[in-house]
């Protein structure tokens, strides 16, 4: 206790001095955003020690090391999170009790990074996480978006897209590192030439060059003691580069073209519908690409006189299509700036290169005009034409009368350049992301490149940490778990299924239902402070629904998107709706539907179930029949900070995208961890949940299966309009969209009847109901009337959540990090060596001495 109180005393006085030296203030003068950023260089310095002793030690040593391409990252707060992972929250709360400052003010004051959007970003944090409390020599590499994606706003049910200006105060966590910033180039005329070896190359001369300046983040593993490895996230920049400005442009008045090479980091999938938006996406993956490789050799010839262990030594992830061009790239600078053989260079890029497959959907698999790939990336476009020739070479002496099939597998068809095919040429290994989506892979999305390679193909299912997702978010619960079983499931998630045997225990089951309680209260008091939706004119409503903690909460958080079927989840609201003003004597159980998430800025869709969800939340909420039996509430602006509020809080999970169509899904992993059960069709990671967890504690498995949806596909037989005409209770929900009773403006008319075109008539560029909500909603009326049947029964409901948190152990991202290093990198843990972790804390020690500039 003493040695705490020396150490809280030590801290104290470190912040005090941060406070006078950095931002001239005494303890008593700071305000809570000054106190915070001292607080954080404060916490910073001891970390900046062992983020010092990593990086040695991995060069010292000549460590294989991955090297992970992102274009999102959701890390979210970082402060709250480093605090659990080198346990000092104990530590710190009694420096702000001697303070008389309040840590949820404090944490409060960091906004989260806007790196990402939805699930990729935040499965590649957890990633960063995993590989760094479980020592992997890892960077990360991604792109600094001064305006994230966007801030979502709601005006009178239309979302309003915002600059997230994440960055206006300054992130204490980030080191800029202008020694290390590189040059990339677009555009220009090439001139061909030849290498050492007599491969061609190509030149280019009137290029346009931007700079990529580097940031660097601390990424910190979790740890029980004073010893834990920290990994780098680089992220790239080019709004800090006076380079990248071109005044003479300015000058002539074409601001735009002055501004767009400063302006290429600016927001994250800028919108693509128009010409600017789509050069400006290729320019960023190519900056994200080129800058990072450049890199990656760079710290590789630290240690390397020649590219003779270049394949041994490094690893590189390509996550998701987006860093595809790595392949193209890597290969123009070995056999150009470095003078390797064509043949090598190829064979070292394959060696490398990983390619994970996050979608089946194709608008995300990405093709890029072949015109605009020619103008923008002239050598690389030769360097994908060669590769292309050589490899279509290669399959036509396999099959010789089969152009259908060369067509498939080229890189290069209809005027097209398809990134995805490049991905999986260049790399060694690709995986899908659950077992059903990598099946999918293998047997249709590319199918012709699995009878190809088939032993290229692997599944490595996704997974999320722990530590962040349960301990950090939901101590109450972490607490109730380590009292029972230890604390061991913190980095050995398998030892969660000890947790099953507590399922019979009424003390234990009481606990559990009580600390969900709890959560809930906290989300009630969330949704009172901070939850604001707006009128037509932006102006905040005060009007916040009356929320009973002791409804069911039914949460449906994702990115809106028709695949993942929020409409489908509207429109059972709606039916349930009507049982309920149809039957004022219901037995229904108070249910509070709760939903989340953005919808990208030129996705009409998306933007109409949003309008839906606003105008069924504004009927209900409204209507003194209904009571409390049914609450509808929208969170905005859905974030990693936010979802750590609404996650402890869940009683029941929302899995219900169209079968076939989700990858594998991370929230529904969150969710259950933390004590909720899921509703959930059989798709992506469901399926496995559903068989580790056990069919009889997973109740609410509904709907048709990736087989039979691509059966009806396939046979051309499915009929929206006789499920919606032969079930009354449908066709009446499915009818609010168009008779006037949700839509009081013209504007929400016409979105509303989008919606309903979309199911009866085919809209927004598909055929009626291609998503199958209508063929499914039956069933999952059905299978949530069994939600309210259970929940009436707490002791049973808890004895199932007790058994779901207890099957979730194979789903941490610790399990899916040690998949990859065993089968896909071939990666070794390298923990910070103790003798250099001495030397640099006992250098920062003696350089840690006040010292004064006057010679008295």
């Amino acid at each position: 206790m003493q040695n705490i109180e020396n150490k809280a005393e030590g801290l104290t006085q470190k912040v005090r001095y941060y406070l006078m030296t950095s931002m001239g203030r005494t303890l008593e003068q700071a305000t809570i955003d000054e106190f915070y950023r001292a607080l954080c260089y404060t916490l910073r310095e001891e970390i900046m020690v062992h983020w010092f002793a990593s990086a040695q030690t991995q060069h010292q040593k000549d460590c294989r090391t991955l090297y992970y391409l992102s274009m999102e990252y959701l890390p979210g707060r970082l402060l709250s999170n480093n605090l659990t992972n080198i346990n000092s929250l104990e530590l710190v709360k009694q420096v702000l009790h001697k303070t008389n400052r309040n840590l949820a003010e404090i944490i409060g004051r960091e906004s989260d990074l806007g790196l990402g959007n939805g699930g990729l970003g935040r499965l590649a944090s957890c990633y960063l996480d995993s590989l760094a409390t479980h020592h992997y020599p890892a960077r990360g590499y991604g792109l600094r978006y001064q305006y994230g994606i966007f801030e979502q706003q709601i005006w009178d049910g239309m979302q309003i897209e915002a600059p997230d200006c994440w960055l206006m105060r300054e992130n204490p966590w980030e080191l800029r590192r202008d020694l290390h910033k590189r040059s990339v180039h677009f555009c220009g005329l090439v001139t061909p030439d030849t290498n050492i070896h007599g491969d061609q190359i190509h030149h280019v001369r009137d290029y346009e060059e931007v700079w990529a300046v580097p940031h660097d983040l601390p990424i910190i593993g979790y740890s029980d003691n004073d010893k834990y490895s920290v990994t780098t996230l680089r992220l790239w920049t080019t709004k800090e580069s006076p380079r990248n400005f071109q005044l003479q442009r300015f000058n002539a008045g074409r601001l735009d073209q002055a501004a767009e090479n400063s302006t290429l980091t600016d927001v994250l999938y800028p919108a693509d519908h128009h010409e600017t938006g789509r050069r400006i996406r290729l320019k960023q993956e190519f900056l994200l690409v080129s800058a990072s490789v450049q890199d990656i050799i760079r710290l590789y010839l630290e240690n390397h006189e020649n590219f003779r262990a270049f394949a041994d030594r490094v690893r590189i992830q390509i996550n998701d299509t987006h860093p595809s061009l790595v392949v193209a790239e890597l290969i123009r600078l070995l056999t150009q700036r470095y003078d390797l053989p064509w043949t090598t260079a190829v064979e070292m890029t394959q060696t490398v290169c990983g390619y994970t497959n996050h979608t089946i959907m194709s608008e995300a698999l990405e093709e890029w005009d072949q015109n605009l790939f020619n103008y923008l990336l002239p050598r690389q476009a030769r360097v994908i034409e060669r590769l292309n020739h050589d490899f279509l070479t290669s399959v036509r002496a396999r099959y010789p009368n089969d152009e259908e099939k060369i067509r498939r597998l080229s890189i290069l068809e209809g005027g097209k350049v398809r990134m995805a095919n490049l991905a999986i040429l260049g790399s060694h290994r690709v995986n899908g992301v659950a077992e059903l989506h990598t099946q999918i892979l293998k047997d249709r999305v590319f199918k012709d490149f699995h009878e190809l390679y088939p032993n290229k193909f692997i599944n490595v299912t996704n997974g999320v940490t722990q530590r962040r997702w349960l301990l950090h978010c939901n101590p109450k619960l972490a607490h109730y778990i380590t009292s029972r079983i230890g604390d061991s499931w913190i980095t050995k998630f398998s030892d969660i299924a000890k947790l099953a045997d507590f399922a019979d225990d009424p003390v234990s089951l009481n606990e559990l239902l009580a600390i969900k309680r709890v959560m809930k209260q906290r989300f009630i008091q969330f949704l009172k402070a901070r939850n604001r939706l707006r009128d037509h004119e932006g102006h905040e409503l005060e009007d916040i629904p009356l929320v009973n903690a002791d409804s069911i909460f039914d949460v449906h958080i994702k990115r809106i998107h028709e695949y993942k079927r929020q409409l489908m989840n509207a429109l059972h609201i709606l039916m349930l709706y009507h049982e309920i003003k149809d039957n004022p004597e219901h037995t229904r159980v108070p249910r509070t539907f709760i939903f989340a998430g953005k919808a990208a800025p030129g996705y009409e869709a998306a933007k109409s179930i949003i309008r839906l969800i606003y105008c069924i939340a504004r009927k209900i909420n409204n209507d003194p029949d209904i009571k409390d039996a049914i609450k509808v509430v929208f969170v905005t602006n859905y974030s990693v900070s936010r979802a750590e509020i609404i996650i402890p809080a869940t009683d029941l999970s929302e899995q219900i995208s169209t079968a076939g169509m989700e990858a594998s899904g991370t929230g529904n992993m969150k969710m259950a961890i933390n004590g909720a059960l899921t509703i959930g069709t059989e798709d992506g990671a469901n399926i496995e949940m559903k068989a580790s967890i056990g069919e009889k504690w997973w109740p609410f498995s509904f709907g048709s299966s990736a087989d039979e949806l691509q059966k009806l596909r396939e046979d051309q037989t499915y009929s929206s309009w006789d499920i919606c005409t032969s079930n009354p209770s449908i066709q009446r929900a499915v009818d609010s969209l168009r008779d006037g009773s949700l839509a009081r403006t013209d504007r929400e008319h016409e979105a509303l009847y989008g919606l309903y075109n979309a199911l009866l008539q085919g809209h927004y560029g598909k055929s009626p109901d291609s998503f199958y909500v209508l063929k499914d909603l039956q069933d999952y009326y059905a299978t949530q009337r069994r939600v309210d049947e259970l929940y009436a029964e707490p002791e049973t409901w808890a004895r199932h959540l007790i058994h779901n948190i207890a099957g979730m152990g194979p789903f941490s991202s610790d399990n899916s990090i040690k998949t990859y290093a065993d089968h896909i990198w071939g990666l070794e843990p390298c923990p910070p060596d103790d003798e250099i972790l001495s030397r640099i804390r006992h250098e920062y020690t003696l350089n840690d001495r006040p010292y004064t500039l006057t010679m008295a």
